[in-house]
């Protein structure tokens, strides 16, 4: 039966809970950079106001979740997990990851000025270039994770190491069961 709406997996599957996280995230960026072309044809109005919100919502409170989701559980743990050459790759992809958060919070921070003053009706500027800098961050970054992190997360957790980055996700959403 087709769904109506696309359900999020369930934490006792946390990588595909992550690659969920990573189609709200390009949804999100696909958002941006409609915002961009809609005040450039039509100007700032209810639907750039309200998108305006969605956005800053989704990357002030989802965003940072999921960056925690990796910094604080996922990478530590693969880390510990990895041996030889996925050892050598990982402390690589690690270093990397950890400057693209960096870089993407930086970029942020400036999206969303001009974001909360186009939400307050204050402003209709959003600057195309900043929104495709901060797009193109984001999707180097989540190829990096869904092409070398996720299947290397995969091919080594064992089953309980799944179920402890599940649960420390859960958590961090503040939901239980």
């Amino acid at each position: 039966m087709n769904s109506l709406y696309d359900s999020a997996p369930g934490f006792d599957q946390p990588l595909a809970v992550l690659k969920h996280c990573h189609d709200r995230i390009r949804k999100q960026l696909a958002t941006l950079d409609k915002l961009v072309n809609h005040l450039n044809d039509i100007g700032i109005d209810e639907d750039a106001q309200q998108a305006a919100k969605t956005v800053l919502r989704y990357f002030k409170k989802a965003a940072p979740q999921h960056h925690q989701d990796e910094e604080i559980d996922l990478l530590p743990e693969l880390a510990a997990t990895a041996t030889g050459d996925d050892a050598v790759l990982l402390k690589e992809l690690i270093m990397q990851i950890l400057q693209q958060h960096h870089q993407m919070e930086q970029h942020w921070k400036v999206l969303e000025v001009q974001l909360q003053e186009i939400e307050d009706g204050e402003g209709a500027d959003l600057s195309a270039s900043d929104v495709e800098d901060f797009a193109a961050m984001y999707e180097q970054h989540m190829q990096i994770e869904e092409g070398q992190i996720a299947p290397m997360a995969s091919r080594l957790f064992n089953d309980a190491q799944m179920k402890k980055l599940g649960a420390a996700m859960q958590v961090r959403r503040g939901i239980t069961d």
